[in-house]
């Protein structure tokens, strides 16, 4: 699966583009610009998917450090602040790792 697959490839182009300064990443702006937060539940659970690197069934802060590098090889790497404001956001039970429920909740809350 390629995430062109499933989002406009000049989509992400413009929310990598919006976030491509370090501390200027916004989960909500990023999820409206990329068609993330337009998608269905079950469509938002298969780019969680792509994005869970070893297939745990959860984020944890190392894969979501690499967060827009799944968008675009290219893209940088998230700070170390917004790493842990991205986990804050999502991570509902408070066990240090977001899992596909709570990734979809955050993208169309």
């Amino acid at each position: 699966m390629s995430i062109t697959d499933v989002l406009c490839a000049d989509d992400i182009a413009a929310a990598l583009q919006e976030c491509q300064d370090p501390d200027t990443f916004e989960p909500q702006k990023f999820f409206q610009t990329s068609g993330l937060s337009k998608m269905s539940a079950s469509q938002v659970k298969d780019v969680f998917r792509f994005i869970d690197n070893d297939q745990s069934g959860y984020l944890d802060e190392e894969e979501l450090k690499f967060f827009l590098q799944k968008f675009e090889s290219g893209a940088r790497e998230l700070t170390e602040s917004e790493t842990k404001s991205l986990m804050a956001a999502a991570d509902n039970d408070g066990d240090g790792k977001i899992g596909a429920d709570e990734f979809q909740e955050m993208v169309h809350s």
